[in-house]
């Protein structure tokens, strides 16, 4: 197996560590691994801003990235469901480049779901002996059905002691463009997120998606509180 690493924007421009942790797990695990430097955004945000026409251009630059590549993986849940379930929406049905675009898309996995599900493995050697809850981002769970996965990684994990989170499931507040929309909505949202956080008494609270971690990664540090926020993949990293 090869795997192709689709960073995605978020990692690439802000959290670039979190890329750096998914390939340390990748190295401990002896996959090998390759990084297309043609690939650019999947189209989301013009997507999500209601520019299709836009948001194809860009589909068509990442499918063509991707278009030899074995397996792609990504440590983003929001990314991987907008390349498997919108880009080959974006395209003419029966057309050349929707078939292409299905294709690349059949071979797109979110990092946990690739462990788990592709690799076979759940005990990835981590240990980080904190105390850590899991927040369930929006387009993992609901759009890609994504639950257990995270949870049997972090189970794995030695010395860590996992908390489950009250309302894991309930959406951050940052939603892409949502949160810059309607910041007042997304900021309550997000407040009621860390409050749930912070009952738990956790030190660190893991998700898989840096949209999430970027927001409330903000809030944590304007408001103070005594915890971090951190992508899975960096769990999985540390020994």
């Amino acid at each position: 197996m090869r795997v192709s690493i689709f960073v995605t924007c978020l990692v690439d421009q802000f959290h670039p560590e979190v890329g750096h942790a998914m390939l340390a797990v990748l190295d401990r695990l002896g996959i090998r691994y390759d990084f297309p430097k043609r690939q650019t955004c999947c189209g989301q945000p013009a997507f999500n801003s209601g520019c299709p026409k836009e948001a194809a251009r860009v589909a068509r630059q990442f499918v063509a990235a991707f278009a030899d590549s074995e397996i792609v993986v990504a440590p983003s849940g929001s990314c991987v469901e907008m390349v498997k379930k919108r880009v080959p929406s974006l395209f003419a049905d029966g057309s050349a480049e929707r078939q292409e675009a299905e294709r690349v898309a059949a071979r797109v996995r979110e990092f946990s779901d690739f462990l788990v599900n592709v690799v076979n493995v759940t005990d990835v050697g981590a240990r980080f002996p904190h105390r850590v809850t899991y927040h369930d981002s929006c387009h993992l769970l609901r759009g890609l059905g994504i639950r257990r996965e995270p949870r049997a990684l972090l189970a794995e994990v030695r010395e860590a002691n996992v908390v489950e989170l009250e309302a894991s499931d309930t959406c951050c507040g940052f939603g892409g463009t949502f949160a810059v929309k309607y910041p007042a909505i997304s900021g309550e949202m997000g407040r009621e997120k860390l409050r749930h956080v912070m009952q738990t008494g956790v030190e660190y609270l893991v998700a898989c998606d840096t949209g999430c971690l970027m927001h409330l990664r903000g809030m944590i540090a304007r408001e103070q509180l005594p915890v971090r926020a951190l992508h899975l993949a960096e769990v999985l990293a540390a020994r």
